[in-house]
């Protein structure tokens, strides 16, 4: 039997916040089996919430990595006990929760190494971690964040070179927190690795590297020259610390073939090819098929943009990364805290909880609203970043203390989706005629709040018709997609499949482009937070 004849499948996971979930797809990239492993419920001996634990130390937040590890034994059992036939597995690759740092032993490599398939994967790298994690929510590091962009001069400066400012959830002030408060254990870590690289580095069975993508999230990679930034190194760590972290590599990269261990232990092929894992939110990216012009519209409890750039800019908001594909050679992340968990408090008050009946008031009004706009802030928001309040304007620029109920509701959602466009073209996005909005999340289901998306952004609106979790179908695609071309076999499925769900009325330049003008006004008159 030829390669092109074989039976070919693809393997996909994500080392999410609150759970281990993984998806295998065929050459269609149809969805064939998925397993799951619920941190707090599946795994209670690590007594975390929400898949973390909290330190005694204000904003301190990390995890075990043992528990991931163990996540991992458990949601291999589960593939095989859905029926996986782990010999056509192909390739695969994964997703991980970003942000997150996993600090080595000296003596992990040598275990990974020399796993023996007997025995569970948790119980051999039990002594493989010199400490805890920290995370994404740890928020502990504020003093490291401020002497990072005082060391390479300034904000700005840090932003020009990683692609963002300085963010306490960032590895970098995690690693010079780290340093200063523990130097014991800095001392003791052979190697640094985030949540992603990690992960891979269980089913490589040796330390992988850090991927362009998600390394460039970490305030320490020049995403211009695509290699450690020396002044960054040196304020977060000491001359140790680039041998820590290792070298990058792109993030379409086949890093070997799979571990002895699970060709041993689950059947898998010797020549399964494992992917350099990276970031959930590049691993979206990768599962919207974003390329350089579209936009992931990711509508949950807070609102992420996710733009595929063609060239990189000085963010004065959000984060530039170096992009997951080669569609998309850099991305922009914008993420709004007032999402839907906002949308859904003014329907309550302005339509009693019904979703249909808050619809029927935005139908009662016209694009542009009579010129009213809303900026609604019922918890601080972080793009820009402002303090909760509730601002509402009508044409002419008064503020208004209320407006009927089919005004306000069109205030709420034009207001919101003004401002995604605004931060977006910030970040030096820009539309053109091969633009388009994939949406994804809760509120995609909401035809009414994508057609408001459609207008604003001129551009048609998509839904995607594949899985729901994007990050964790981007990481079987990738798998798929460097497998395709390392082995020059085109697949069926590498086409995204996707709907048109909202098209642009034509009266786009007379309505909004003066809107979003008025925004950006609005917003420069209110208080800003530190």
């Amino acid at each position: 039997m030829t390669d092109e004849e074989r039976k070919k499948t693809f393997l996909g996971f994500d080392f999410s916040t609150q759970r281990l979930k993984a998806l295998v797809i065929g050459e269609d990239y149809g969805v064939l089996h998925e397993a799951d492993v619920e941190f707090d419920v599946d795994l209670p001996e690590f007594r975390t919430a929400g898949g973390v634990q909290r330190g005694q130390q204000r904003g301190e937040v990390t995890a075990p990595p043992l528990l991931w590890v163990k996540a991992l034994d458990m949601v291999m059992d589960r593939l095989v006990v859905s029926g996986v036939d782990f010999s056509t597995i192909e390739a695969l690759s994964g997703a991980a929760q970003q942000h997150g740092s996993v600090w080595w032993s000296k003596e992990a490599e040598a275990k990974l190494g020399s796993l023996s398939p007997d025995d569970f994967l948790h119980t051999q790298l039990a002594t493989a971690f010199v400490t805890d994690s920290p995370v994404w929510m740890d928020s502990s590091t504020s003093a490291d964040c401020r002497a990072l962009e005082e060391a390479v001069g300034g904000a700005e400066e840090l932003a020009r070179m990683t692609g963002s400012t300085a963010y306490e959830r960032f590895t970098g002030a995690q690693i010079r927190k780290m340093r200063r408060c523990r130097p014991r254990a800095y001392s003791a870590a052979a190697r640094v690795s985030l949540v992603s690289s990690f992960a891979c580095s269980l089913l490589l069975g040796r330390i992988a590297p850090i991927d362009y993508s998600d390394g460039s999230g970490m305030n320490l990679l020049d995403i211009h020259e695509m290699k450690w930034n020396e002044k960054a190194l040196k304020a977060c760590g000491d001359d140790t610390l680039e041998a820590k972290l290792g070298t990058p590599v792109p993030t379409a990269t086949v890093l070997g073939q799979i571990s002895p261990y699970f060709v041993q232990r689950y059947g898998f092929r010797p020549d399964c090819k494992v992917v350099a894992f990276t970031g959930d939110n590049c691993s979206a990216l990768a599962g919207l098929r974003l390329r350089s012009g579209w936009v992931g519209l990711s509508l949950g409890t807070s609102d992420t943009l996710l733009l595929g750039l063609r060239a990189p800019a000085a963010p004065p908001a959000g984060h530039v990364l170096l992009g997951p594909t080669p569609a998309a050679p850099y991305m922009a992340l914008l993420c709004f805290a007032n999402g839907s968990l906002t949308r859904q408090r003014h329907r309550d008050r302005l339509a009693e909880g019904s979703w249909e009946a808050f619809n029927h008031l935005l139908r009662a009004t016209v694009r542009g609203n009579m010129g009213y706009m809303g900026i609604y802030y019922d918890t601080a928001e972080i793009v820009p970043r402002v303090g909760a309040g509730r601002w509402v304007r009508d044409a002419g620029g008064r503020a208004l203390q209320r407006l009927a109920p089919q005004f306000e509701a069109r205030a709420l959602l034009e207001g919101q989706a003004i401002a995604r466009r605004a931060h977006a073209e910030d970040m030096g996005f820009r539309l053109d005629s091969s633009s388009r909005v994939i949406a994804t999340g809760g509120a995609a289901v909401n035809k009414e709040l994508l057609q408001i998306f459609a207008d604003v952004f001129n551009t048609p609106v998509y839904v995607q018709n594949e899985h729901g979790n994007a990050a964790l179908l981007g990481a079987a695609i990738r798998a798929a997609d460097v497998w395709s071309a390392d082995a020059g076999i085109s697949l069926p499925g590498a086409e995204p499949t996707v709907t048109p769900v909202a098209t642009p009325y034509p009266d786009h330049d007379e309505i909004y482009p003066p809107m979003i003008s008025r925004y950006r006004q609005i917003i420069e008159t209110l208080p800003k937070l530190a």
